[in-house]
């Protein structure tokens, strides 16, 4: 007999008192020190646990399912209340949609006394001006003025006569009426008349970038309202009624 058949021989007769590695070993599960029982548990193994198999649903709480605990079979469906966010998303379309404009109001109340005084000395003198302002812009303007707008005005046409209501400043060369922020309406009447639109000469723009043969045309021609002030005069029958 080999040495080799013989130690292995030797070795199965002797008992093994050596450990398996550690991850083989048993997971002792330790109970909790909350646990409210009444005797310690056993020691369950990893590989002593029972497969755990759910038990059969009954039918009757399956057909319960779909309702709440505190509604009743015959008892009508709640009605959803509104969701919050879908107000307030109404409440803010409500207020981006522009308003129209509040109507013109013709001021009465009445002139203070300065400008009652005051008022006639600056109609008596010729050679009025004023500071009248056209969609947002001022304009110093006296009678017979050609004032070219820097844009075109919507909603015009050559020969409309307006009226322009909007001053800071009136005045003639010794006084000056100014206004917080505007001049009362009723005591001036600034009148212009719509002469046409002119266009400026086209405008070409070669856009390009480098290093690349292609290139973009822009042309562009500008349009632009001409007004004649055909009026400037202080109305000094207020003062006078």
């Amino acid at each position: 007999m080999s040495r080799a058949l013989l130690r292995s021989a030797l070795e199965l007769r002797t008992p093994i008192t050596r450990l398996p590695p550690p991850f083989l070993l048993p997971i002792p599960i330790r109970p909790r020190a909350n646990a409210l029982t009444a005797a310690p548990a056993a020691a369950r193994f990893f590989n002593q646990t029972t497969q755990i198999v759910d038990p059969p649903i009954p039918s009757s709480i399956l057909a319960d399912a779909g309702r709440t605990p505190t509604q009743s079979p015959t008892a009508p469906a709640p009605t959803a209340a509104p969701v919050a966010g879908i107000s307030k998303i109404s409440a803010a379309l409500s207020t981006q949609i522009p308003q129209p404009p509040p109507p013109a109001r013709t001021s009465t109340e009445p002139l203070s006394e300065s400008v009652r005084t005051l008022l006639p000395l600056l109609a008596a003198q010729p050679g009025h001006y004023a500071t009248a302002h056209i969609h947002g812009r001022p304009y110093l303007v006296t009678a017979g003025d050609l004032v070219r707008l820097p844009f075109k005005m919507p909603g015009v046409a050559p020969g409309d006569m307006l009226r322009l209501t909007r001053a800071t400043a009136i005045g003639s060369r010794d006084f000056t009426l100014t206004g917080a922020p505007w001049v009362d309406e009723r005591v001036f009447e600034c009148r212009a008349v719509v002469l046409g639109t002119e266009s400026e000469p086209m405008r070409v723009l070669i856009k390009k970038k480098r290093r690349q043969r292609r290139a973009k045309r822009v042309e562009s021609k500008h349009r632009f309202t001409v007004l004649r002030i055909s009026e400037l005069r202080i109305c000094d029958e207020l003062v006078a009624a």
